[in-house]
């Protein structure tokens, strides 16, 4: 028997409420795996989390040696984030990473030197099955979770070589929505899809989150919580993004509390300083009680 079981096993149902069809919802049973995390309702929670950016081999083994041995501690499943190009910055003269070649030559050495998987974003379709040689989550940018080339590719790219994909919903869309996205990446043979909530665009330079998205969104798919993103402020900050990472520990709670398969929490020993991102980053000392704190909640949830 496959990872996935039929749909006569799965118990799937149509929801009219949301529009979904028989084939699509199928909520709280899906489960994926990455690499050899299994996600989903039952497992435990998987961690994806790095600085925003690639700013050198430094700082990311710092990051990642840090992180590794608290999710241990934890007993969290762990991936390593960090983005080789940041290309949805504010202004043309931010600071965007170190290109594809470089990055990627990057993440391979932490990948090899810590044993943990590798999440990045890939922004064109060109970029997908040469990243997805090193990385195991293909991770779709919120803006583009419409792209169909884009998914199709990823979705080839990361089955070709037992990977996951993780797109990420845009702050425009209606949770609902990512039903489609989802199909686009199953169609191109991938199965081990997730999907994440990161805040709705709400008035001028300010994101809310809806809790309701990660219910219904579960209905067709594991969902991740963006907590670091979802304290954006896009262009708030005039030529930069701000945020305001006081808000990260409450949304982490509360996310947990309603049920979520995965966090995503960007981190950084020093965010003020930070080439990208800073203002939304958690500081990598303050990491732990983070994650005490939600952990405690998602255990009673």
């Amino acid at each position: 028997m496959g990872l996935f079981p039929s749909r006569a096993a799965q118990g799937h149902r149509s929801n009219p409420s949301h529009g979904f069809c028989k084939d699509t919802a199928t909520k709280h049973t899906m489960k994926i795996q990455v690499r050899n995390y299994a996600v989903g309702t039952g497992e435990p929670l998987l961690l994806l989390s790095g600085p925003c950016v690639i700013e050198n081999l430094d700082l990311c083994r710092r990051v990642a040696d840090h992180m590794v041995d608290l999710c241990a501690t934890l007993g969290l499943n762990y991936v390593f984030k960090a983005s080789f190009d940041k290309a949805n910055r504010t202004a043309l003269h931010s600071s965007r990473g170190p290109g594809m070649s470089a990055g990627l030559e990057t993440l391979a050495k932490i990948k090899a030197e810590f044993g943990v998987p590798i999440t990045t974003d890939v922004h064109e379709s060109a970029q997908c099955l040469e990243a997805a040689q090193v990385v195991d989550v293909l991770q779709i940018p919120a803006f583009l979770c419409r792209q169909t080339d884009l998914l199709i590719a990823a979705g080839e790219a990361a089955a070709k070589f037992g990977g996951a994909v993780n797109v990420k919903k845009g702050q425009f869309l209606r949770p609902e929505g990512m039903a489609h996205a989802v199909a686009k990446v199953r169609a191109a043979g991938c199965e081990n899809v997730l999907v994440t909530e990161r805040g709705t665009t709400f008035g001028y330079d300010s994101l809310v989150v809806d809790f309701r998205s990660l219910d219904i969104m579960r209905e067709f798919a594991p969902v991740c919580f963006d907590a670091t993103h979802s304290v954006q402020k896009p262009g708030g900050g005039g030529d930069v993004t701000t945020g305001e990472r006081r808000f990260v520990p409450a949304l982490t709670k509360a996310a947990l509390a309603v049920g979520v398969d995965a966090l995503f929490v960007e981190t950084h020993p020093d965010p003020d300083r930070a080439a990208s991102d800073g203002p939304n980053m958690v500081p990598l000392d303050e990491m732990a009680a983070l994650l005490e704190r939600s952990l405690a909640i998602r255990a009673v949830a």
